[in-house]
């Protein structure tokens, strides 16, 4: 009932915010490459007239790509956006968003001036109705239809070059869904061949600020959908975990009795029908997912690929990980050695940090370990636990910034797999958004971890104080 209730609370609120803004999914913008749309706020474009932005032209990285991918040309993705818009809002100060109407992460306001910190919490502390309530919104954004963003279903050429634009609605859950699906699919080269080895947020440097940027947005449109503005995704701390103890009814789903693979009649999310989940059948017609409905969630915990996946990450994984001083390293993709994120994201052993191609560790575990809809990358996000294990991953990702303080040029500019430069801009955000530019502490960012709140450093102790005592045995 609480359930039911909140959702026809929350029914009311309107709003999204993601990929292809609705406004600028025209012929018209799509031939003249523009998007920039009005602010409401006064009408103009980018909202000029208030001082809040201007529309300008894209400037691209010229920076070289790895070899990973042989071709040019062949994918919208390429030189992202201008396959699609050369022209966008470019905001000032701090306001953000596709026509400047938002505020970058971290503010608040009218005129975003107002900084804010927010805490994503662990969600076994969540007391039952703030269960319950993240329950409810995750409903809410499914059944609730965006209404300032599309999705493509078809590539630029098939919708020649413009002229003929083709584009659904999607809900606000399955805008994402969507979004990690064409991030990660594979390049159509016509004819029904494709090429596999690509991918614009995983197994490569971006994959920890792609997903970071990814959640929060994500945890964005669920603070306007709802208005619940200090609203944070909860994270499932997997650490030594002996099996999926988020997956019962009360909170993510139980397994369902008469069929494993399906969640319990007692879970709402067994009512969920998934999207974007069957690649292969994309490739063959040489067409992108649209966003129609594919068939249950499916999940069976724990009855996986063994040899591949034998356990779920310890503590000392964790540990491991956070020892690696390397971010990137070699080839900066899955085969690299000694590489924190290499290492984090599961390619290669937290016991040695060598590429391992035959296991799957870490973040990749989890994935594997759901043994479902999860564990397909392109369609993985239509499972809710996927927000939540990413969560987690993000807040380990945050604890190795605290550690090493990286300036920003240990972020590769060159020579990473195709989209993963430091000044590449990420597929397929608009507003436009740089690898580069979540490579920095999340508190920066407006959020934090419960969990690291008390283990934060003292900077003076840890980091001023050995400096003064060097320079006062030197200089008594």
């Amino acid at each position: 009932m609480l359930l039911a209730a909140l959702y026809c609370l929350l029914w009311s609120f309107q709003t999204s915010s993601g990929h292809f803004p609705r406004a600028c999914a025209s012929s018209k913008s799509l031939m003249e490459k523009e998007c920039c749309p009005p602010w409401a706020g006064d009408g103009s474009p980018c909202g000029r007239l208030s001082g809040r932005g201007s529309c300008q032209d894209v400037i691209l990285s010229t920076a070289p790509l790895g070899p990973q991918f042989p071709f040019t040309g062949v994918d919208d993705r390429e030189s992202w956006p201008s396959i699609f818009y050369n022209r966008t809002c470019q905001c000032f100060g701090n306001f953000m968003g596709f026509n400047c109407g938002s505020c970058k992460f971290g503010f608040r306001g009218p005129r975003c001036t107002e900084r804010r910190l927010l805490v994503r919490r662990n969600i076994f502390d969540l007391s039952v109705p703030e269960k319950n309530k993240f329950l409810a919104y995750l409903t809410l954004a499914k059944h609730t239809t965006s209404p300032d963003y599309v999705i493509p279903t078809g590539t630029y050429g098939q919708m020649n070059h413009g002229t003929t634009p083709l584009f659904n609605d999607v809900s606000v859950y399955d805008l994402f869904v969507w979004m990690h699906y064409y991030v990660s699919r594979d390049t159509l080269l016509g004819d029904s061949e494709v090429w596999r080895d690509i991918d614009f947020a995983h197994e490569a440097p971006g994959f920890l600020p792609w997903h970071r940027l990814f959640l929060l947005l994500w945890e964005q449109e669920i603070q306007k959908l709802t208005g619940d503005e200090n609203f944070t995704i909860p994270y499932w701390d997997w650490r030594d975990a002996e099996n999926c103890d988020v997956c019962t009814d009360e909170y993510m789903g139980g397994r369902n009795p008469a069929n494993p693979n399906l969640l319990s009649p007692a879970s709402f999310f067994s009512s969920w029908q998934i999207v974007c989940s069957r690649l292969e059948e994309y490739n063959s017609r040489q067409a992108l997912c649209n966003g129609t409905s594919e068939g249950p969630l499916l999940r069976n915990p724990g009855n996986h690929d063994k040899a591949r996946t034998p356990r779920l990450p310890s503590s000392a994984d964790v540990e491991f990980c956070l020892s690696l001083t390397q971010y990137e390293s070699g080839p900066m993709d899955k085969a690299a050695n000694f590489s924190f994120r290499n290492t984090l994201e599961g390619f290669a052993d937290p016991l040695t940090g060598i590429a391992d191609a035959s296991q799957s560790s870490m973040h990749n575990a989890l994935h594997i370990y759901m043994n479902g809809t999860m564990s397909q990358v392109p369609g993985s996000a239509n499972d809710p636990i996927f927000l939540l294990h990413h969560a987690f991953v993000d807040s380990i990702f945050e604890q190795w910034l605290r550690k090493y303080h990286p300036l920003q040029d240990v972020y590769p500019e060159a020579n990473a797999p195709i989209g993963h430069n430091r000044e590449s801009y990420m597929v397929p955000f608009i507003p436009l958004y740089r690898n580069g530019d979540f490579f920095i502490s999340s508190k920066d960012l407006g959020y934090d971890y419960s969990y690291l709140q008390d283990s934060e450093p003292d900077i003076f102790q840890d980091y001023i104080k050995p400096y003064l005592e060097q320079a006062q045995r030197i200089w008594p």
